[in-house]
């Protein structure tokens, strides 16, 4: 996938996004892709420091949790770290931090703070653009 580009909004901020946006991410930069992660309002939850480490499963689905440990899927923790040691962008919306009055030592090492247009021109030449 050289010579791609992949632009990703996460918008919903619990667990099973952040498994869904996060796989996505690494498959995609491991496939030697651009990839540019952009955080609104809940989704921001996905790369706050304290919480991703606790994101709410869907209600009814909490055996889910043991299943993850069965299977020894990494924690969101250990996928944000690989999507950024893979240099995957992480672009926290600057517009919803200042409406939650969140600011950037918040969040986890390493993320670029932009508005709707810093997004915009990441992916203006996307080859996929999906949302979570």
């Amino acid at each position: 996938m050289a010579n791609t580009k992949v632009a990703i909004i996460a918008a919903n901020g619990g667990l099973f996004d952040a498994y869904k946006v996060f796989n996505i991410a690494s498959a995609a930069a491991a496939s030697d892709a651009e990839v540019g992660i952009f955080f609104t309002f809940e989704g921001l939850n996905l790369i706050h420091k304290e919480g991703h480490k606790s994101l709410p499963l869907p209600e009814g689905k909490e055996h889910f949790q043991e299943g993850f440990k069965q299977a020894n899927v990494p924690s969101i923790e250990e996928l944000v770290s690989l999507a950024q040691e893979m240099n995957v962008k992480l672009i926290a919306c600057q517009m919803t931090m200042d409406v939650m009055n969140l600011e950037k030592d918040a969040f986890v090492e390493g993320i670029e703070v932009g508005g709707a247009a810093t997004f915009i021109e990441f992916a203006k030449d996307a080859n996929m653009t999906l949302t979570f």
